[in-house]
């Protein structure tokens, strides 16, 4: 009996020390870093996916993810952990890993808010926007709310501060051997993930439609891929024979002479103009909504009496600039890394082949006119490297009237143009970007009298939206009217080439758009002399080339390329390859080095001058020409307090020693930025 009562104490024991170990093992398994990393990896893609999605799918977004592509979602996960497990490697691992968390939920937030008031979405070369976001984000979020964004962001702060100051740390030894072997484990296992999904089509590497990426690899993977794809990639088997062999002998002339020599200028060739609408469609092509009245008659009218067609962009709701990049150059931006802007990259570095130095080849004079701030996609650098003479911008503008969500409305290019066109005896090439129907476009009625009013629409917050958008669009309608009749008076032989950049960023899918293409706007090629009517549906990157051939004119490499080549085999491929050679490569077209070198882009086309300083009582006043109310007095480099009287006089607000009063100067200043744009002579 008591032989028996020992076995059972020490089977009792043995159960409670297994038991212990149990316990044990399983503490130890939950206090493991790695495991903390994966679960809260797998919670933080959940968060992202949710938020990229809540704008189209709601709350259940992300779940619907989750079980519709179980795969995709785990890789996207994988990428957040191998981030994540890099904590273990300090003894503030908390620290660190908060830090990293508060990245990845940051994307997947400023996402999220992206998505509601564009349809593209977040990507790494935002960044490099941001400064241009921040002088325009008064249009998109009110005082209030970015008071508390501000206040959230700093409490943020605060929070991080102390967590490191006052936070939990390792207190024994970093195992850094262990830790620094699973890291690599996971990056590698991370890295040969990537290469199997890629390989088994389950991501792409390239995104023809950005938006429709997100949705179906994933926010992390995607945005991921805008930081690590950039420019154009070289071609396999990149070479001199390669590129030269894409056309064939003295096609560009002997080595590409005619881009190295400015010939004498025919004037037998008219002006050519371009005029691209911000987020300008045919609100009567949206078929979820009913109008009391058609809101473009012009643009209708013109479409149906001169060339025209659907012109498919690379931009939905946003991207301005790459839709520019695309007209100009020929190129598509579907060569460079996903949401890549050329201007905010290479153009910013060096020069690029353009319309603009293609037809100063041949004796134009080429301008730029946007009703908006010149700093804006670095256009006043930028114009400088793609061969403009000029450029005018809203801070060389007169009268300019605002919207009700303050963008400057298109009535005033109108004299922009004809200032532009007179400001030279010979043809011109004038590129105008417009700003009127950008948005936000407001949830609440803000037009007490619109001339156009919505008779329905899916929602109430989607009507007055879209009844601030019709509206905006009838007087850009007005505007049409008015410039073509301007031009229709002026003897010179003109040609207008009219567009939308894309389609306005208001929740708008296929099924609304009777063409089912998000990517598509109409394109008018108007002119005073009689040219027939040839109907196309184009790339925007095709648009410059197929109004050149209209014309029968041959310019430049690219668009000699995209008139000679557009029905070859490879013809994408070979116009990526020249791109590269052109804005990366070592310059084979051009025999080895870039023939262009960066204009001295003039600001504004009318000269400001200062005829007098006169004193009155204890004031200063400037008389002068060409004023506007960017105009700002500086005196050895600092800008003095001065107040806008008119195109012909400003006055001063503070004391200046007499006798330096002869040194004042006008300068042009942006208001967000203070960067001095000219300044007098």
């Amino acid at each position: 009996m008591e032989k028996f009562d020992k076995f059972e104490k020490l089977d009792r024991k043995v159960e409670e020390t297994i038991h212990e170990v149990e316990t044990m093992d399983k503490r130890k398994f939950f206090k493991n870093s790695f495991v903390y990393a994966a679960i809260w990896a797998f919670a933080i893609n959940l968060i992202i996916e949710t938020l990229g999605r809540f704008p189209t799918q709601g709350p259940a977004g992300g779940i619907s993810f989750l079980f519709h592509s179980p795969i995709v979602f785990l890789y996207n996960t994988l990428i957040i952990f191998a981030t994540l497990v890099i904590a273990s490697l300090f003894k503030r691992r908390v620290f660190v890993f908060t830090i990293i968390s508060i990245f990845w939920l940051t994307v997947g937030v400023v996402n999220g808010i992206i998505l509601t008031q564009r349809m593209t979405p977040f990507t790494v070369k935002d960044l490099s926007n941001l400064e241009d976001g921040l002088t325009i984000v008064t249009n998109y979020l009110s005082v209030p709310l970015l008071i508390l964004i501000v206040l959230a962001i700093a409490a943020a702060v605060a929070g991080l501060v102390l967590l490191f100051i006052k936070g939990p740390q390792k207190k024994d030894r970093v195992k850094w051997k262990r830790n620094l072997a699973g890291v690599v484990l996971v990056a590698l296992f991370a890295f040969l993930s990537t290469s199997f999904m890629i390989k088994a089509n389950l991501v792409e590497t390239f995104f023809g439609n950005l938006a429709y990426a997100y949705r179906d690899y994933g926010v992390v993977y995607c945005f991921t891929n805008t930081w690590l794809n950039t420019g154009i990639s070289k071609p396999s088997g990149y070479s001199q024979d390669e590129i030269l062999d894409i056309f064939t002998k003295n096609e560009l002339g002997s080595d590409n002479a005619m881009l190295l020599e400015k010939k004498d200028e025919d004037m037998s060739h008219p002006n050519i103009l371009f005029l691209q609408l911000e987020s300008f469609i045919d609100p009567k092509t949206i078929k979820s909504i009913e109008l009391s009245q058609d809101p473009c008659p012009n643009f209708r009218r013109l479409y149906s009496q001169y060339s025209s067609g659907e012109l498919t962009v690379p931009a939905c709701g946003a991207g301005t600039a790459n839709v520019e990049f695309e007209v100009l150059t020929g190129l598509s931006v579907k060569f460079f890394g996903p949401g890549e802007y050329p201007y905010k990259a290479v153009l910013t570095e060096k020069t690029g082949e353009s319309l603009a130095y293609d037809l100063d080849s041949i004796g134009y004079t080429s301008h730029a006119i946007h009703n908006h701030r010149a700093v804006f996609y670095n256009r006043n650098t930028v114009f400088a490297n793609m061969g403009f003479d000029t450029f005018t911008s809203l801070e060389y503008m007169q009268n300019v009237v605002k919207t009700p969500k303050n963008w400057a409305k298109d009535n005033v290019l109108t004299g922009c143009i004809k200032d532009a066109l007179d400001s030279t005896e010979g043809r011109d090439m004038i590129y105008t970007i417009s700003v009127q129907g950008h948005g936000k476009y407001p949830s609440e009625k803000v037009i007490e009298n619109p001339k156009i009013e919505v008779l329905s629409a899916p929602t109430e917050e989607l009507k007055w939206k879209y009844e601030y958008y019709v509206n905006q669009v009838y007087e850009m309608d007005e505007f049409i009217g008015q410039l073509t009749e301007e031009l229709a008076k002026r003897d010179e032989p003109t040609v207008l080439v009219m567009y939308g950049d894309h389609i306005p960023a208001i929740d708008i899918t296929e099924d609304d758009l009777e063409n089912g293409n998000l990517y598509g706007t109409q394109y008018i090629i108007w002119n005073n002399f009689g040219m027939a009517k040839d109907d196309e549906n184009l790339h925007s990157y095709q648009l410059a080339a197929h109004v050149m051939d209209m014309l029968d004119m041959q310019v430049g490499t690219i668009f000699t390329y995209q008139q000679n080549h557009k029905n070859s085999e490879t013809y994408l491929a070979d116009l990526k390859a020249l791109g590269y050679d052109m804005l990366y490569g070592k310059y084979y077209i051009y025999g080895g080095t870039n023939p262009f070198k960066p204009t001295k882009l003039k600001m504004g086309v009318k000269d400001i001058k200062i005829d007098e300083v006169v004193k009155i009582g204890e004031r200063y006043y400037i008389k002068g020409q060409n004023f506007t109310q960017y105009s700002k007095v500086t005196l050895n480099g600092k800008t003095l307090k001065t107040i806008y009287l008119g195109e012909s006089v400003l006055g001063l607000l503070e004391e200046v020693d007499p006798e330096d009063a002869p040194n004042m100067k006008v300068s042009q200043i942006e208001n967000k930025s203070k960067e001095i744009l000219s300044t007098t002579e």
